[in-house]
Formats: C-alpha cells, structure tokens, sequence
C-alpha cells in the first residue's frame, strides 16, 4: 500500500497492511532539512513551511499528512484582515514582526521574535523586550514568495502530498478555551465570556461543516481539537466548555462520513476515555507518556482501543532525540506491541521531534513497522526482538 491508501484504509475502520507511521516532525524538523535561516521559512515563505513538511514526510518515507495544516483562512471567514510588518531588528539578524489589521490601523497586543535557527517566539508581549505596546516605525516584509490562499492553496497541498499521505480541514472545534494562567483566574471569576466563546465556536461549526458539506473533494479528516487540552482545563472545564464543541463536531463529521482527529499533548489519559465514551472522534493523539502526560498505550488500547484509534507515543526527548537507533527501535516495536494488535494504530511520538532528532532514529520507527510491522502481527517474533535489544 502507499502511505495513503494505508491511512485511509486504517481510518475507514479497516486493517492496513502494516501499521502507519507518523512521528510528529511538524515545524523543527522540516525547517532544519531545507538548510535554510527558519526566518525563510516562515516570513519568506521560501519554501513556505508546508511545503518544507511534505517534502520531510517524503524525505522519510512517512505515512503523514497529519500535522500539515500551514493555509491560514481556508474558507474566507475572516472579517479582518492582519499583516505582519517588521518593527525591530538585532545586531545578530534576528527580527521583531508585528500584525496591523488593514482595515483599520490597530496592532496586535502580541509580537513575534523570529530567529535563523528555531521557530519563531510567538504570543510574546513587547514590553518584555523593550518594546512600546505600539511601534512608533516599521518596515513592510519584501520578498516573501507569493502563494495562493484559502481552498486553492489546500489543494495545491493535497496535491503537492499525492500519496504520501492524508489532508485535513479545519472543523471550528477546539478543545481548549483556557489557554493561560490569567484565564483560569478569569473564568473562576466570571465564566461569562468563556461561554460566549463556547457559543461562537458552536457557530462556526456550523459554518464550517456546511461549507464541507458542499465541496466537491472531501478532506481525508477533519481537525477537531488543540494541544494542552487538560493542561489549562481541569476534566471538569473541559466538559463545561470544550465537551459540547467536540460532541458536535464529531457527530456532524460522522453525518458526512468523515473521520476526525485531535492533537492535544500533555496529560490526556481523561480526554481519551471521554471522547471515546462521549462522543464520536476517531483518532487521537500523541499519548504522552510520564513526566509531559499520563498515557500508558497498552492500558489505553485494553479499555478503548475498540471505541478509539489511537497514535503515539515514542518520548520525544529520551528517546528520538537523545536515544540511538537501538532505542528507537526497541520502543517502536513497544508500541506497535501496546497499541497495535488488531489495527486502529499509528505509530507516532509524544508530541514533535525536536529540531536536532537525528535523522537515523526517525528512519528507524519506520524500518520497523517495515520489519514487524504487518498484519497480522507476529507477536513472538516482537516479543523476542523487545527481550534481545533490552
């Protein structure tokens, strides 16, 4: 099988010929492998960082599609429009942007520090780096590359992915509405706008699902939740603010035959046994394990493998970064032990790689589900491999 026709045949509940795989490269990785300054990739847009990501996902030969989701307004529901122009510059060549809005002048509370060698700093207040609230001069960014927007640019992605994988939409849930400290505080104090915020993203899924509805080529899934989702939230707030969004979205998806997914990372061992009691989500991910999360895979897998498909859940750091390929493998062939009998798994990590994963350990989780990997699985044969490399 291609790797897409391997996920679609996973995600219509089926049984692939061996079990996917799909570490979390996203952002790091992919801008690491064009060689470029990361300003390239993400103010240039040269390449822009979706194309840098499928061109990863090819480079490893991953069954992927999951974390490409880099075409900002695809439906045109914006009522503003934000561009970000260039308010400070370092000695070192990194760079402070900003957004003003077209329509009428204002900027954005928040800047964004762009450096060569990571991702840019974003959500960062400019007082705290000696900036005013509001540039007094700025320079608009020339010789950003032009790309196309909205639906056509999604179709140039899905098109620049071909069978290498799947491509989702945006559904209008999110699975967190507390996204810091301050608005914990806030919603004890007057839970109010919070429920306003509820209503509105009930709204645009409404929106959104029936613009999917009318489409004449369906995504492969829809996105349906965002990270940290019990990190800010208690299990409690989730179900008061986030619960009604994913029951409705998930159910809507499934009107129109069409599976669902959620990120979310940190602790997440409570939002896999809600969404697969509760509501109708088809795959989750990344399962972290101790210390960022709580997930043990083989306990998720024995209570809710039947309801949920699952992906995850190699540890990003001890393992993919700083483990060797030995270790890579022994715990992929873990995971394809805990979570994969039987299907509805996707081998993955604990959330993304960091930039400086070497190469040969994302290679190896792939070269293992090659080796052991297919259905049926031969459990004696892993369970021997698990004892010889431990």
């Amino acid at each position: 099988m291609t790797p897409r026709q391997r996920l679609l045949t996973l995600l219509c509940g089926e049984t692939p010929d061996r079990v996917p795989v799909c570490p979390d490269i996203s952002n790091m990785v992919p801008a690491r492998l064009t060689g470029k300054p990361f300003w390239d990739i993400y103010v240039y847009k040269d390449p822009p960082l979706w194309l840098a990501h499928v061109n990863a996902l090819k480079y490893f030969s991953l069954d992927g599609g999951w974390e490409v989701y880099d075409w900002g307004d695809i439906f045109g529901l914006a009522t503003e429009t934000w561009l970000p122009h260039i308010v400070h510059r370092y000695d070192d060549g990194r760079f402070v942007t900003q957004d003003r809005c077209q329509e009428d002048g204002r900027w954005r509370e928040t800047v964004v520090v762009h450096t060569c060698d990571n991702p840019p700093a974003t959500h960062v207040l400019p007082t705290k780096i000696g900036l005013p609230p509001e540039p007094a001069s700025w320079e608009p960014i020339h010789g950003a590359k032009p790309w196309p927007s909205g639906l056509e640019l999604w179709r140039l992605i899905r098109d620049e992915i071909g069978e290498q994988g799947v491509i989702g939409m945006p559904s209008g849930a999110v699975t967190c509405l507390l996204a810091n400290p301050e608005e914990i505080f806030a919603y004890h104090d007057d839970p109010r706008p919070f429920y306003q915020r509820r209503e509105q993203a009930l709204e645009r899924i409404e929106r959104h699902m029936d613009i999917i509805a009318g489409l004449e080529i369906k995504p492969d899934f829809l996105f349906c939740g965002a990270s940290g989702s019990l990190v800010f939230q208690s299990p409690a707030i989730f179900r008061d603010l986030a619960l009604p969004l994913l029951q409705k979205a998930t159910a809507m998806a499934k009107d129109l035959g069409i599976p669902t997914h959620v990120h979310s990372c940190g602790p997440e061992a409570e939002l896999v046994r809600i969404a697969a009691e509760e509501t109708d989500l088809t795959i989750i991910d990344p399962l972290e394990v101790p210390p960022m999360g709580d997930c043990d895979l083989a306990d998720l897998k024995r209570r809710y493998g039947k309801k949920i498909m699952l992906k995850g859940n190699l540890h990003t750091t001890s393992t993919m970064l700083r483990g060797s390929v030995r270790d890579v493998r022994r715990a992929s062939l873990q995971a394809i032990r805990d979570g994969g009998v039987g299907g509805g798994f996707i081998l993955s990590t604990g959330d993304q790689c960091g930039r400086d994963t070497p190469d040969e350990n994302i290679r190896a989780m792939v070269q293992a589900a090659e080796d052991l990997g297919h259905y049926p699985l031969d459990l004696a044969a892993i369970d021997a491999e698990i004892r010889a490399l431990s």
